[in-house]
Formats: structure tokens, sequence, C-alpha cells
């Protein structure tokens, strides 16, 4: 009789290897409870430092690289939708983003299934008005070159007060310039520090696969982002600097030729409010 608690305890699924739904740029393994609402906001500043930063621009905050707007809903404890509008970083801007993340695996306090597993498929669809510069992105010829598409897997497992997750990626572009790939591999690492009982130190990094994005020639570099989350029971409430400059998973990824080293990261936060219903 005295061990029969222990032993339904010990088959309990492990929650909260990540606080939020994302960690900076990349979404996390978690996913909302059913029925449970989550209304978001973000906002990326400008350069902090760098040829476009600096007291010029009150070190970015007086410009806006990118913000989202949008909500998720819980269909089941496994199923989350998501529907959020960015203003969009780079020549594809006014983006509708549409995702839907289902959770496979669930950690386990006995081991006995030892990761959390989701996967997410988001499509992002550019609503702006069509451009007239035949070398630009926004060029697109067809309505079909307005839309972008990824596929993220995230594979994370929570240690006591450290949680660590890898996420190889693959992003989809229907419209690229000349000699671009339609196709985008990526691997990123994320992990979350848990400091006090309220704060945690989060951070995540994004390393594409395709050669394209590895020739430095090309201009693109890895986004990195660091920042720290607070939990105040009823949101979470997130500050971080990323070089990122776009929030969108179509966006960041393909997108990204911010350098930490030149100074050309920036401010960003995130709220994220939970309701029921």
């Amino acid at each position: 009789m005295l061990l029969a608690p222990k032993s339904v305890q010990a088959q309990e699924p492990v929650y909260a290897t990540f606080k939020d739904r994302r960690v900076i740029n990349t979404q996390s393994v978690e996913v909302l409870q059913a029925k449970q609402f989550d209304f978001r906001i973000s906002h990326r500043f400008g350069d902090m430092a760098g040829s476009f930063g600096g007291w010029q621009n009150f070190f970015g905050l007086e410009s806006a690289a990118d913000v989202l707007i949008g909500g998720e809903y819980g269909l089941s404890n496994s199923m989350t939708i998501g529907l959020a509008r960015t203003k969009g970083s780079a020549d594809f801007r006014q983006l509708i983003n549409g995702f839907a993340k289902y959770r496979v695996l669930q950690q386990t306090t006995d081991n006995k299934m030892p990761i959390s597993m989701a996967i997410v498929g988001m499509t992002t669809m550019s609503t702006m008005k069509r451009g007239l510069d035949t070398f630009s992105l926004n060029f697109m010829p067809k309505f079909a070159h307005r839309f972008s598409y990824s596929l993220e897997m995230h594979i994370a497992r929570k240690f006591k007060s450290f949680s660590l997750q890898l996420s190889p990626t693959f992003v989809w572009r229907n419209y690229v310039l000349n000699g671009q790939p339609n196709a985008l591999f990526s691997l990123g690492v994320a992990s979350r520090i848990q400091l006090t009982k309220v704060m945690g130190l989060i951070l995540d990094v994004a390393v594409p696969l395709s050669p394209y994005y590895l020739k430095a020639s090309n201009g693109y570099t890895v986004p990195i982002g660091v920042g720290f989350e607070f939990d105040t029971g009823g949101h979470i409430f997130q500050i971080n600097l990323t070089n990122s400059a776009g929030i969108a998973s179509t966006d960041y990824l393909s997108y990204t030729t911010q350098n930490w080293l030149k100074g050309e990261f920036r401010f960003g936060f995130t709220i994220s409010r939970l309701f029921r219903f």
C-alpha cells in the first residue's frame, strides 16, 4: 500500500520543459491545454549598435524591425493552432502566419519516455501590394508566390532546472530570386535554465545546413538569441536580444543577415496572456 502512491507519481508527465510555446526565435516543444487561449504580442526593435544603431535612433528603440500580434488556441491537450500577423523583416511584408502544433511525445518522470517531441507546420502569406521591380522578392508574378512554408520538429528533455531542445527544420519558399534555393534546411538548438522561482534564462540558435546559406559571400548569418522570461502566474513576459529581425520561422530562418559582431542585434519583448474558454 505504501508503494502505490510512489508508483503512480513516478509515471507522471514532465511539465514546463519550457515556460512558453516559444523560446526566442524558435518554437518550443510546449503546447496549450485544451480550451486555453493565448493572446500574444511580440516586438523587435532596430539595431542597438552598428551603422544603423546608437544614439541616432535611441539604440534601436525608435525603430520597429518586426511586430507580431496574434493568438493561439488549444484544441486538445496535444494540439495547438495559431494565427498571427507580422510586419515582416525582408522584402516580403505584411505577413499572415497560420500554424498547427501537435505534441507527439511527452517526457515522463520515470524516464520510460525520456523526451518530449512536437511537430509544427506553418504557412505564411504576404498580403503586401505587389512590387514592380523584377529583381525584388516582392515582384511575385503569381498569387502562389506569396506563400512560404515551414515544417519543424522539436525534441526536448528537461533535466531538473535545465532544458535542452533540438529543432530540425525545413523551409520552402515558392518565390525566390535567381540563384537562391527554394528549400532551406536548418538545425536549431535551444535551452532554458531556471534561475529563480519565476525567472529563467533562455537562448536559441538556428544553424542553416543548406550550402547557399553557409557561403559567407551571400551575406546570411546564423540567428542567435538570448534573453530572460518571467512567469507572473497570469502571463509570461520575455525580454531578449537577437540578431534576427524577423519573428516568424519562414522569415527569420530565410532572411537573417544581421551580424552580432557588427552591433546588428536588437532588443525585443513578448507578452503572452492566457485565457480559458
